[in-house]
């Protein structure tokens, strides 16, 4: 039996019945790679089975103090049944991308029950009409709740489950397992009572902690109106959310994101990532007449040096950007982000590069930026600026995984949203990709498909700079500030660089077969 810290026990608190702190991890798998061709669901099960003891929060599930007089606890579920939260399902034809993405945003949003533990993983199958992807892919979501994943730290979520070569060993015979017994109310009720006494400064109980996060809130926009008015800047996205759920993906190359951050020197490749959301988030209120006159920012996880006892490390904080919005010239949109993440990392920063590219081997886990990505739908404005949408990354390995043989083609997540925070950018890196994958309401948006071919337009746009002869770079004049037109199905985009490859539309799949817009971007 484990005790909830505070800060775990608040994505519960801020649950409410149109906003939940789920997070969904997404995986493609190309199963031609797996023995024989073929991954069965009833191999998957049986080895999720198998390594059920690497991770003994997915057997715990909640145990509240009756009158919620102390932080909950992680109890062993005694009614534990492994096939409730392993589930199969299959998308009806063609198995196109878009059903794939409203499939997956709608068991996003669905609330974990609390009864079990909090976690779920559908086996999708169906996926034959995706681009750039074999027929015959499969995909696993993991669903699972910020309080769960802070518990045991979400690389090993990832992990857990993968190996690193296309010959799965022989799955060990599971090993006995034993719930420990759950206390009986009265119990709880005591320890409730004991750490109050011991603990008198801490705020235990969720009225006193949630009248502090009032009060602090209260104090932190009065400091917000009176003295940094820039940051009340609002767009769309910072309002009431719905209960309804969407997302959608673009895939880039690392290699292109490296000759991207070379339009500016020093900049990283995390830079260029926020320079290309920020020409996105440009392009999408444009459209939509919402442009403010004024810069959006992004509330980004950063990592700086930090000297510590010994010599010298990294802290993991919160930056508040300036994305550039205003800026119509993509490269000194780039050059305003490069600037102040400079000013924040100092002259130790890490090379130009590093980050979100996958190369620290999931060193910036998925545990720590959702712990932040909590921060903000909390309302912790310590640590989580004001901010017009989330920027976070999950770094995966660089190294290609596989799951019963399945070689894994894809890697995403669906963050969560909440009032007054409702885009968040999720930003993975797998195998030399990077993929970009926004989540929202459909209410705030409700063309995901068209925002992400934004994206895919201002990637573009970078794109075509970085490689253009740097004489001619140099003289080109300034991008127009041209509005795209509204995305609807069958209009023409505005003109744009031409893409390395096709971003949307149908194509030729094998044996002709029409094959929709998938996460190739």
């Amino acid at each position: 039996m484990r005790q909830l810290s505070a800060h775990d026990a608040g994505f519960l608190y801020s649950d409410t019945s149109h906003s939940n702190s789920n997070v969904t991890l997404i995986q493609i798998y190309d199963q031609s790679t797996a023995p024989g061709g073929k991954v069965r669901f009833k191999s998957i099960l049986a080895h999720i089975e198998s390594r059920l003891s690497g991770l003994p929060i997915f057997r715990s599930k909640l145990q509240r103090v009756p009158l919620d007089l102390d932080l909950p606890y992680w109890v062993d579920d005694p009614n534990f049944d492994l096939e409730y939260h392993v589930r199969h399902i299959a998308l009806p034809k063609p198995g196109d991308w878009r059903q794939f993405c409203i499939q997956a945003s709608r068991i996003h949003a669905r609330p974990l029950d609390l009864n079990r533990p909090l976690w779920e993983i559908y086996v999708v199958e169906g996926l034959d009409s995706l681009l750039e992807l074999p027929v015959g892919s499969f995909a696993l979501l993991t669903k699972i709740h910020h309080a769960a994943v802070d518990a045991e730290g979400g690389s090993r979520i990832a992990m857990l489950l993968h190996d690193i070569t296309p010959q799965p060993p022989k799955p060990a015979p599971p090993k006995p397992w034993f719930p420990q017994r759950t206390p009986g109310p009265l119990s709880l009720l005591l320890r409730g009572c004991v750490n109050s006494v011991l603990s008198p400064l801490q705020l235990r109980t969720p009225w006193a902690r949630r009248a502090a996060e009032g009060a602090e809130a209260a104090i932190t926009f009065a400091s917000d109106l009176l003295v940094r008015p820039e940051q009340l800047l609002a767009t769309r996205f910072n309002s009431v959310v719905s209960a309804h759920r969407v997302f959608d993906t673009r895939r880039f190359l690392v290699e292109e994101f490296e000759d991207i951050r070379k339009l500016v020197s020093g900049a990283s490749v995390n830079d260029a990532v926020l320079a290309v959301c920020g020409g996105a988030l440009r392009r999408h209120l444009q459209s939509i007449d919402e442009l403010p006159t004024a810069s959006l920012s992004a509330a980004t996880p950063l990592q700086a040096p930090q000297r510590v006892p010994g010599g010298q490390g990294l802290r993991m904080s919160w930056l508040r950007v300036q994305l550039g919005t205003d800026l119509a010239d993509p490269v000194q949109r780039l050059a305003s982000i490069q600037a102040q993440t400079a000013a924040v990392l100092g002259p130790e920063a890490p090379a130009p590069g590093d980050g979100i590219d996958g190369s620290h081997q999931a060193s910036a886990t998925l545990a720590l930026s959702s712990k932040m990505q909590g921060m903000l739908s909390l309302g912790n404005a310590r640590r989580a600026p004001t901010a017009s949408c989330n920027i976070t990354n999950v770094a995966g390995p660089s190294l290609p995984l596989y799951l019963n043989g399945a070689r894994m083609t894809y890697f995403s997540a669906i963050m969560p949203i909440s009032d007054g925070m409702g885009l968040v950018f999720a930003v993975t890196s797998y195998d030399g990709r990077i993929v970009i994958s926004p989540t929202s309401c459909r209410e705030l948006l409700p063309d995901p498909e068209a925002f992400t071919q934004q994206l895919r337009d201002s990637f573009q746009e970078y794109l075509a700079l970085a490689r253009a002869p740097r004489r001619a770079r140099r003289a080109a004049p300034a991008p127009r500030s041209a509005r795209p037109r509204a995305s609807a199905p069958g209009a023409p985009s505005p003109a744009r660089p031409k893409a390395r490859k096709a971003a949307t539309g149908p194509r030729a799949g094998r044996a002709g077969r029409p094959r929709s817009a998938a996460p190739a971007g």
